[in-house]
């Protein structure tokens, strides 16, 4: 990498806004970031025609994508479509294989067709699909990261998350993982950093974490 600034771009999960990366720093003498912002899609729009469009918001050759959740699943499709330094994903899967089994299951039974996703408004649930956790004490705070209220939106989401196909992944891919992650349990997951006692929220709760060591991870 060059002595010029390293575009980073850092996409948020299902439903979860930019502010997710809110307490995320990168020294500035290196790095400019970027962040990026979920859209409801068209009816019927590919993920692949998603990332697409996504595409249109890369204003910089050779950026790197860094991708939380569902945000990792679609920095990946992007790096198809447009040439990357480096590719970062966060509390995400890589490849088929590492989705959970009720994930597995649901594609073959469509039983997550039968979600209550009509009740976007109702923020509590909201934030279960979101972000994989029930909260309580901390709904203001979580409450806060939504962007997005929309029940086509979250069905097409959830559904884009159970019918992804990648059986491979690019060498170069750099997976970080929480060993608590509920949505995506570590088990599952191959070739990872591992963050002790992460969780699938760890972006936000562990920024300390990232702020100390993205970095190095970038530039390596």
């Amino acid at each position: 990498m060059s002595n010029t600034k390293i575009p980073v771009y850092f996409m948020p999960g299902m439903a979860a806004s930019s502010a997710i990366f809110k307490n995320i720093e990168l020294p500035k003498d290196r790095f400019e970031i970027h962040l990026l912002e979920w859209f409801v899609p068209e009816y019927g729009v590919t993920f692949e025609a998603y990332a697409a469009a996504m595409c249109r918001q890369i204003r910089h050759k050779r950026s790197v994508l860094i991708g939380v959740s569902l945000g990792g699943l679609l920095v990946q499709e992007m790096a198809k479509l447009v040439e990357v330094e480096k590719v970062i994903i966060i509390s995400s899967i890589k490849q088929k294989s590492e989705l959970p089994k009720r994930l597995l299951f649901a594609k073959y039974t469509k039983i997550h067709k039968l979600l209550p996703t009509g009740l976007v408004n109702n923020v509590e649930l909201l934030v279960k699909y979101a972000f994989g956790e029930m909260v309580t004490k901390r709904l203001k705070l979580y409450e806060e990261y939504l962007a997005v209220r929309d029940k086509y939106y979250i069905d097409w989401c959830i559904d884009q998350i159970v019918h992804w196909d990648q059986s491979g992944y690019d060498s170069n891919l750099i997976h970080i993982h929480g060993e608590n992650d509920a949505v995506f349990p570590i088990q599952h997951i191959k070739n990872c950093h591992v963050v002790p006692n992460g969780t699938h929220t760890m972006i936000i709760h562990r920024y300390k974490w990232f702020n100390e060591r993205l970095p190095t991870i970038i530039l390596e």
